[in-house]
């Protein structure tokens, strides 16, 4: 058999600073080592300080986009983060259901942290209903995996409430689901992974004192999806159990907490108050 690396699709908007969507996850890829591809959602002009602009891509050329890809290349694993908009989700629903997708990971991106809507409110239902059953994998936060459950559903405070949402979630459909709990006030944070055998795998780490938090669930959802495009190639595993796909999140959790720990005190930003800068993709990459 012809060489070839492991290779990754990220589907999700643009981020010119360089810290999160598809910017972020290309960085991800490379550090991981796979071969990342990208089918741009959306043009976005945003910073250390937030979104300003969105400009949606027409969804044929998210089509052509997702061809280009998928008809020359075998996908290992994809991750989607910004679709938008209700038509881009069920476009997006539709090459899952076609399996062209390998492994497929979704980042349910709704809100950005300034607080701009990055999910149209007509697509939060095709999300729930079209897009969760699709899915191997959902990394919500705690903000979105309460969206997901219902509108007026209060997000999680406890490791109890957190462990009751996620199998929820996979009771509606989902593979697994990785709830990620940065939102908590702990000092301790806690993620928990809840699979469709009923498994649960819980991941504790230290909260790391930063502002420069940018883009941590793009990274995060583009490691794993790296680490399960690995598995799929070069270990020949077909099917992602839940005992593989929790080695995979942990491996990505640590090279987050790597990122993480390099970047805290950098500052990027020509006005620092309330910026929020990226985390060091680079950290494992020898540098000159």
């Amino acid at each position: 058999m012809t060489a070839r690396p492991p290779i990754a699709l990220s589907i999700a908007g643009t981020d010119p600073s360089g810290g999160a969507g598809i910017h972020a996850d290309l960085k991800t890829f490379t550090a991981r080592g796979v071969l990342g591809t990208t089918a741009i959602t959306a043009l976005v002009a945003q910073n250390t300080h937030g979104v300003s602009r969105v400009h949606p891509v027409d969804e044929d050329f998210v089509t052509a986009q997702l061809d280009s890809v998928l008809g020359d290349m075998p996908v290992d694993a994809t991750k989607s983060g910004m679709l938008g908009t209700r038509s881009l989700v069920e476009l997006v629903v539709a090459r899952a259901s076609d399996s062209d997708l390998g492994f497929y990971t979704v980042d349910p991106v709704m809100v950005a942290t300034s607080g701009h809507r990055l999910l149209d409110v007509d697509a939060v239902e095709a999300v729930r209903g079209r897009l969760l059953p699709v899915a191997d994998l959902i990394t919500p936060n705690l903000p979105e995996a309460a969206l997901l459950l219902g509108d007026d559903v209060p997000e999680a405070r406890t490791r109890e409430q957190m462990l009751d949402q996620a199998r929820e979630l996979v009771a509606r459909g989902t593979g697994a689901v990785l709830l990620k709990g940065g939102h908590a006030s702990a000092d301790e944070v806690t993620d928990i992974l809840v699979t469709a055998d009923g498994a649960v795998r819980e991941f504790i780490h230290p909260r790391i004192s930063t502002p420069n938090t940018h883009g941590t669930g793009c990274t995060l959802s583009a490691a794993i999806t790296a680490e399960v495009a690995h598995l799929r190639h070069e270990e020949s595993i077909a099917e992602v159990d839940g005992r593989l796909l929790a080695e995979a999140v942990d491996s990505a959790l640590s090279y987050l907490g790597r990122a993480l720990m390099s970047a805290a005190d950098w500052q990027v930003s020509l006005d620092p108050d309330d910026a929020h800068g990226p985390v060091d993709h680079q950290v494992d990459i020898v540098r000159r």
